[in-house]
């Protein structure tokens, strides 16, 4: 019996260990995960204050060639312009290791980015999203739901010239939400650089 005993909490503490081991992720359909974090002027911002209003997540890092891509010729600020005017907040968020308010203002200034920039340097938020990469995006329907997560479109080379020729998902997503449709196309892999997590 003492062995059976010993046996069954080993098994039991395998079994922890496999669930321990299972990676957080934003899910289509469900609750979007909470988050409160600094933007690049020190102020906080919360998912659960932004309720009833469209939501863009965007995984951002300044150095990767994916994320230029979408901003040396301004295309991400007017894409995020089309639709400021609508309800949606666009946020971007910054998991890199080491990076601070200091540097996202610095960036927010030289690209004229008029968007929050969160402060995520720990990588909590983006692990609890399953943010793979940058930019990895995610549309948060009114209700506080996951309606879209995946590439901003279907081009994953990091040469701005094939942004006019490419379907830009996040536009679509948010066009559909808009307009009370489902969204037709609610999950694709997303391309990029890896978030460069603290370990």
């Amino acid at each position: 019996m003492r062995y059976l005993a010993m046996f069954a909490a080993a098994l039991m503490l395998v079994a922890t260990a496999a669930v321990s081991t299972v990676k957080a992720e934003a899910k289509v359909g469900a609750a979007a995960p909470a988050f409160s974090l600094t933007d690049q002027d020190g102020k906080t911002v919360s998912l659960a204050d932004l309720k009833g209003k469209i939501v863009v997540l965007e995984w951002f890092n300044e150095e990767c060639p994916y994320v230029v891509k979408h901003y040396k010729e301004g295309h991400m600020n007017a894409l995020a312009n089309q639709y400021k005017d609508k309800d949606v907040v666009w946020i971007a968020i910054n998991s890199t290791k080491g990076k601070d308010d200091a540097k996202n203002k610095d960036i927010a200034g030289k690209w004229s980015i008029e968007r929050p920039i969160l402060n995520d340097a720990k990588g909590e938020i983006g692990k609890a999203y399953g943010a793979k990469t940058t930019p990895h995006m995610f549309v948060i329907n009114a209700e506080g739901n996951v309606a879209y997560k995946g590439a901003i479109d279907d081009n994953s080379d990091s040469d701005t010239s094939s942004i006019a020729s490419s379907t830009n998902h996040v536009k679509k997503a948010l066009d559909e939400t808009l307009a009370g449709t489902a969204v037709s196309t609610s999950e694709t892999k997303p391309y990029g650089c890896s978030v460069k997590y603290a370990k």
